[in-house]
């Protein structure tokens, strides 16, 4: 995020208006993780995570887990919430908040460069690319390609109300085509319609449709490619 966005997404953190934040670990990640064939301990950048329980799944699995997160409310009450002790030291333009397993850099994301991130083995974006504004997915796109090696894997859940799309969208959305095609190979691996709590006591569960992406470098092999 960038400019005003950066404004608005921290005063969201300010007004507690984070509706958007799963009180539980998502269920898709702890069902189809293993299937992405992850690094046995490796480590995983997870892109503008908040305060993502899925973090501390992941860190329980035994990997690395690496974050950035604009808003220092939300870095802060990750480890308030989960009675975790972090250590904070500079990195940059970020500062890294860190405990076992878990560290969060805190700073814009189009400023992280690839000495900030060091090694990444798989990134797990659970909706970090359609909470952005349309106008600048292209622009997070290109920037993540910049900061990752040239070998990564990325487990890309969408999110998008069932309301508004088909129920026979069984097809690689048209964005995510034009986003990732040019250096990346794309499978659609996984549509589920889930109904999750709205975060609001005045709202009814709203019902969300995910999809789940496995998204490799272009010239990395494929399932099709070794058949």
């Amino acid at each position: 995020m960038t400019g005003r966005d950066n404004s608005l997404w921290l005063q969201f953190w300010r007004d507690k208006r984070n509706d958007f934040h799963q009180e539980t670990v998502n269920q898709l990640l702890t069902r189809f993780w293993l299937s992405f064939d992850p690094h046995p301990g490796g480590r995983v950048f997870v892109p503008l995570c908040g305060k993502s329980l899925d973090m501390l799944w992941l860190a329980s699995q035994g990997y690395e887990v690496i974050g950035v997160e604009l808003s220092t409310v939300a870095v802060k009450a990750f480890f308030a919430e989960n009675h975790l002790q972090p250590t904070k030291r500079k990195i940059g333009k970020f500062t890294l908040w860190r405990h076992g397993k878990i560290g969060i850099l805190c700073g814009d994301y189009f400023s992280l460069t690839k000495s900030d991130l060091g090694q990444i083995d798989i990134v797990y974006d659970r909706a970090a690319l359609t909470a952005l504004p349309e106008a600048i997915r292209a622009q997070y796109v290109s920037h993540l390609q910049r900061i990752l090696p040239e070998k990564i894997k990325i487990f890309l859940l969408t999110a998008e109300d069932a309301e508004e799309s088909p129920d026979d969208s069984i097809m690689i959305d048209a964005e995510i085509v034009t986003l990732f095609s040019t250096e990346f190979h794309i499978e659609l691996t996984h549509v589920e319609k889930v109904w999750e709590d709205s975060g609001l006591t005045s709202q009814p569960p709203e019902q969300i449709q995910y999809k789940l992406y496995r998204v490799t470098n272009r010239y990395m092999p494929t399932a099709v490619d070794l058949m």
